[in-house]
């Protein structure tokens, strides 16, 4: 079960008292790490780590410390990582909330580029090509 942000941020609104709205809303509020939330999320969809890594194109030292929490990720490589795991939108949007990351957002081109290529399953070199031929950092 799962409520929309929107009734949570009129919910907060209207509230006078903070503990009042975490105990109503316990079960609705994100608690978990990024790597806890990832490691799920491989296990879900029956893909292993080393996997995901290689089709992310990250070292696979550097992914495992990422993954077991040792290490924080740039917006770049949690990108990266939602990509080689084959994540939606919305679940790449989900990941980078998690990380207290901007979601990604259409108005900048080169969210925009990386958008496009998460909705039509462009592998990350596929994704870093077009970014590169629109003149934007590649991932």
């Amino acid at each position: 079960m799962n409520k929309p942000t929107d009734d949570l941020y009129k919910e907060l609104n209207q509230t006078l008292h903070i503990e009042e709205y975490l105990k109503e809303n316990d079960k609705f509020l994100i608690d978990t790490t990024l790597s806890d939330y990832l490691c799920n999320k491989f296990d879900e969809m029956h893909i292993s780590k080393s996997s995901v890594l290689k089709k992310a194109d990250i070292n696979e030292i550097y992914g495992y410390q990422i993954l077991s929490g040792k290490r924080s990720p740039s917006r770049n490589k949690l990108l990266s990582i939602c990509i080689g795991a084959g994540f939606s939108l919305e679940e790449t949007n989900e990941t980078l909330r998690i990380a207290e990351y901007s979601p990604l957002f259409p108005k900048l081109k080169r969210d925009s580029i990386i958008i496009f290529g998460l909705q039509n399953h462009y592998p990350i070199w596929k994704i870093n090509e077009s970014l590169y031929n629109n003149e934007v950092q590649p991932l």
